[in-house]
């Protein structure tokens, strides 16, 4: 009997040790699946974090710049780009706050940084930043090399020889770099669609047009392929003149001359009303064109004499907001 007892007892120990041990394999089997959930969890969260700081390369007129994607601290030299940016809803850092076009004057806020002028930059100021990006365009084309050792910069200045394609591919680079790809293409079509509307009219018309900067009491010619000629180029004004100079300044005539050219349009860009800070300066321009030569033209007797927004024109040219802006104030002036 107690034979039978001692044998029993041990035969109930094994069971209950055996049990323990498989318990503990299925214990460990679990924690070795659950830590493979987990590492997977990890290495899929890494991959989104990674596609989040994924790089960009981009080519431009300067050289090739590598940088992340959704750059934090920007620096913004031209003003086409700074209006694309605000459009956008994409916060800038700083800024040359000197001379910033109307539309854009809420960047003279302190919350911004004054990163110098247009032509001279502050080093300094800017390297106190540490920007993740510097964006240029040609008046600061000298300071690159410099600019490169502070941030990563690119050149995003519009080719005016080919305006809306050089237009479309710097905003398609703002895309790339911000993700917003698909709000640029919207705009985009939309402005050429705005475009081929007007061009269609006015190749319709046969209208010529001469198209003149105004500054300090002086008068400058801009053809094809000019900083202004997006009006004969792109939305088809005859230009009144092929052999204007292209030049930054324009070729510099008298008002003999438009007389002489007798313009069906004459565009006018007011340099005065948004690089000077004397009033009567820059109120002056109308005074200054519409003299007693200028009167015995067609433009004026049709009362096609058109004073363009310089703050598009001259200051912020190749924006989202300026591009649009010039084709509706060129189309309302023609439909008048």
């Amino acid at each position: 009997m107690k034979k039978f007892k001692l044998s029993s007892i041990f035969t109930l120990v094994m069971v209950m040790m055996l049990t323990v041990v498989l318990a503990a394999c299925g214990s460990d089997s679990k924690e070795a699946e659950g830590g493979a959930e987990t590492n997977a969890a990890a290495g899929s969260n890494g991959t989104a974090e990674q596609a989040q700081q994924s790089e960009v390369t981009i080519a431009h007129k300067l050289g090739e710049t590598t940088l992340e994607t959704n750059p934090e601290k920007i620096v913004v030299f031209d003003m086409g780009i700074l209006d694309s940016l605000d459009k956008l809803g994409i916060e800038v850092t700083g800024v040359p706050q000197a001379n910033l076009p109307s539309y854009l004057e809420k960047y003279k806020d302190s919350k911004y940084e004054n990163v110098g002028s247009l032509k001279e930059p502050d080093f300094e100021k800017i390297a106190e930043i540490s920007p993740d990006l510097i964006i240029i365009s040609g008046r600061q084309s000298d300071s690159y090399e410099e600019l490169s050792k502070i941030g990563k910069t690119i050149y995003l200045g519009v080719d005016t020889t080919r305006y809306m394609d050089s237009y479309k591919e710097n905003m398609q680079v703002l895309g790339q770099i911000f993700n917003k790809t698909d709000e640029i293409n919207t705009e985009i079509a939309k402005v050429e669609d705005e475009i081929k509307a007007l061009n269609e009219k006015v190749t319709a018309s046969g209208k010529n047009a001469l198209i003149i900067l105004a500054n300090e009491g002086k008068i400058s010619a801009y053809g094809t392929g000019s900083r202004f000629g997006i009006i004969h180029d792109v939305f088809g004004f005859t230009p009144v003149d092929e052999a204007i100079e292209v030049s930054t300044h324009g070729q510099s005539v008298s008002f003999e001359y438009i007389v002489e050219k007798d313009p069906d349009y004459l565009f006018v860009v007011d340099r005065g009303v948004v690089v000077s800070s004397d009033e009567k300066a820059a109120s002056s321009a109308k005074d200054l064109v519409e003299n007693s030569l200028v009167k015995n033209t067609k433009a004026y007797k049709e009362g096609n004499i058109v004073y363009l927004d310089a703050n598009y024109w001259y200051l912020s040219g190749g924006g989202l907001t300026s591009v649009s802006g010039m084709v509706s104030e060129v189309s309302a002036a023609f439909e008048e």
